[in-house]
């Protein structure tokens, strides 16, 4: 699109833009223009079924068809076959400022491997988010992902971001939809890379909004939950587990006396219950990690050695303790039994303790096989 060599491309997904996407190339130009660097406008159409295409390739764009459905889908596929070495992304909609070029590029340029719009730092214009979206929806998600994944992102599903080719490649990314955004910041922060923000304007959106408040806040949320398995996972199980082995524990001892009444074996049944789901839980969470890891969706050096520690044999012969520890407990309760000649036996909290040790042995064992076949390596 200019003389020099292209080194800033600007990659656009567009569905049926055609009012606004002229308008947007402009101002990438103008961007160019402003950083004083050679760049392109990659326009990537998702089955527009307007003028949008026409529109692009008459303002200079080159302009890309991707067939499989997705903002993700889009923005891979324009990514993938950008020239420049420097990539700025943003809607077609004109809701974001193109010319801004030279201010995404230029931390780019000084080490930065990320640049993350802020439309919460910068000015939200009348029109252009709901009350719900500004208060409640952006503000939620962003404040999930920094609790799950760390850093300092204020406005992690802004659309309008810069990246550098190397750290793309870096991220390794693979959604498809709307949680693209998400994914980028998650591997972003997971692969340490540096990531700067800047303040935006965000303007109101021209033509139809694509966006479904409910469904796309589910799949931003969801996909940050399956990154995340030591949220979904660990912690709520080792919270569980050690709550119910606690009062599990001290019931066997003895009835406690709480708000103003006894509670005994029917909480310990409960307890019993909520035992086994917390230990199954936190099995669950160790197989999750060690998938992550084998896939590099984690690279914690400290969670990797303690993953290492826990092998096969060791879980099975925690597995076996657990067994014979309740097997020795059914061993005492029969051989009180036969203390009085197989007649009354009160022994219900002691087999129920015991029996629930054999059952956390037994799941130790076979989670220890599963977690061992996800950590199979293969060339």
């Amino acid at each position: 699109m200019t003389d020099k060599p292209v080194e800033i491309s600007v990659v656009i997904p567009c569905l049926n833009e055609e009012k606004t996407i002229a308008a947007c190339i402009r101002k990438a130009k103008t961007g160019f223009e402003r950083a004083g660097l050679g760049g392109e406008v990659v326009v990537v159409d998702n089955g527009s079924t307007d003028a949008s295409v026409e529109v692009a390739r008459r303002e200079g764009a080159r302009v890309l068809f991707e067939t499989r459905k997705g903002y993700g889908s889009a923005l891979r596929r324009g990514i993938d076959e950008a020239y420049g070495k420097f990539i700025i992304m943003g809607d077609g909609d004109d809701t974001y400022d193109f010319s801004m070029a030279d201010q995404f590029v230029a931390p780019l340029r000084q080490g930065c491997d990320l640049v993350m719009g802020s439309r919460f730092k910068g000015k939200i214009l009348p029109g252009a988010m709901s009350w719900s979206h500004r208060y409640i929806g952006n503000p939620i998600l962003s404040g999930i992902l920094r609790l799950f994944f760390g850093g300092t992102v204020s406005d992690s599903h802004c659309g309008l971001r810069s990246f550098t080719k190397e750290a793309y490649a870096r991220m390794n990314l693979h959604t498809t939809g709307m949680e693209f955004a998400s994914e980028m910041v998650i591997h972003a922060l997971k692969k340490k890379l540096k990531i700067a923000e800047i303040p935006i304007t965000y303007y109101p959106r021209m033509g139809e909004s694509k966006l479904s408040s409910i469904r796309d806040a589910w799949r931003h949320m969801r996909f940050m939950l399956l990154y995340s398995p030591g949220y979904v996972f660990l912690w709520p199980g080792l919270a569980i587990f050690i709550t119910s082995f606690i009062a599990f524990a001290r019931l066997l001892a003895g009835p406690v006396m709480l708000f103003g009444r006894p509670w005994d074996l029917h909480v310990m049944v409960f307890c019993s219950l909520f035992t086994l789901l917390g230990w199954q839980i936190l099995h669950l969470g160790h197989a999750a990690k060690l998938f992550a890891h084998a896939i590099a969706l984690e690279q914690d050096p400290a969670t990797k050695k303690i993953l290492d520690m826990i092998t096969l044999e060791r879980s099975l012969v925690t597995g076996l303790i657990f067994i014979l520890a309740g097997t020795a407990g059914i061993g005492y309760i029969v051989y009180v039994w036969a203390q009085n000649n197989f007649g009354p036996l009160a022994q219900v909290k002691t087999g129920l303790f015991s029996l629930t040790l054999i059952v956390m042995g037994i799941q130790t064992i076979f989670t220890a096989f599963l977690a061992s076949m996800l950590n199979i390596k293969y060339r």
